[in-house]
């Protein structure tokens, strides 16, 4: 029997997400068969922090920020996700509420599946949880990473990882360099970084002087990449 066209495109993309890599095409299919589509507009939320997790997301298009609230009420951006990234997994990992919040930067599109789904695949599907687990280990990696660059870096240093990792994660090639592409405060880089909003500003403007960036109305443009490197890894200046 013809698989469907739609259902090949959602396999062959599903096979490339690293929770489901190495699964085979007939397990793709039946996974993918049991998720329903759900697009959003930029600006919407897929979930909000504390709500009740009872799904389990792919993006499939556009980007999504995962974003938490400080007690003051700022938003802080802990993670840009692209296609074929996983987000949600609270539920199906025994989380009873959502511990951030997922919100479309532009117009996007994910798999959804119910957290009660997820948790049979993790039961039934060897290759499933084997790659949950190495899923779970390099989300905590991330962390102590970044507790430990919290702990020991100077500030310079940690916001220039920063901005060259949004850059990464959501960099557009323009004529002066690589553009964030999607708004981001200054506020925001303070809150990523663990300092202030005086710091960060004093840094950016530092920066924009020696050409190293440029920033205006929640737009910052990375001029001189290869200078931010060398800051974030502590070389020497040429």
């Amino acid at each position: 029997m013809d698989v469907p066209h739609d259902t090949q495109k959602r396999v062959r993309q599903l096979g490339q997400v690293p929770l489901f890599r190495g699964l085979t095409a007939a397990v793709l299919a039946r996974i993918s068969d049991q998720a329903h589509t759900r697009p959003i507009g930029a600006g919407e939320f897929f979930f909000n922090e504390g709500e009740p997790a009872d799904a389990f997301f792919v993006l499939m298009s556009g980007r999504v920020k995962l974003t938490q609230l400080t007690p003051e009420g700022h938003q802080v951006v802990l993670r840009l996700l692209s296609a074929g990234d996983a987000f949600g997994g609270a539920g199906a990992f025994g989380d009873e509420t959502y511990p951030v919040g997922a919100e479309a930067v532009e117009p996007a599109a994910a798999l959804v599946w119910t957290s009660g789904t997820m948790r049979q695949l993790l039961e039934t599907e060897p290759g499933v949880a084997l790659n949950a687990v190495q899923f779970v280990a390099g989300r905590l990696h991330d962390l102590q990473r970044l507790h430990r660059q919290l702990m020991t870096e100077r500030v310079e240093r940690r916001v220039a990882r920063a901005l060259l990792r949004l850059g990464q994660q959501a960099g557009r090639r323009v004529d002066d360099g690589v553009e964030i592409d999607f708004p981001v405060s200054r506020q925001d880089i303070a809150e990523m970084t663990g300092t202030t909003l005086y710091t960060v500003s004093r840094l950016l403007s530092s920066w924009e002087e020696r050409g190293l960036v440029r920033s205006g109305r929640q737009r910052i443009t990375l001029t001189k990449p290869h200078a931010l490197v060398a800051l974030a890894e502590d070389l020497p200046e040429r």
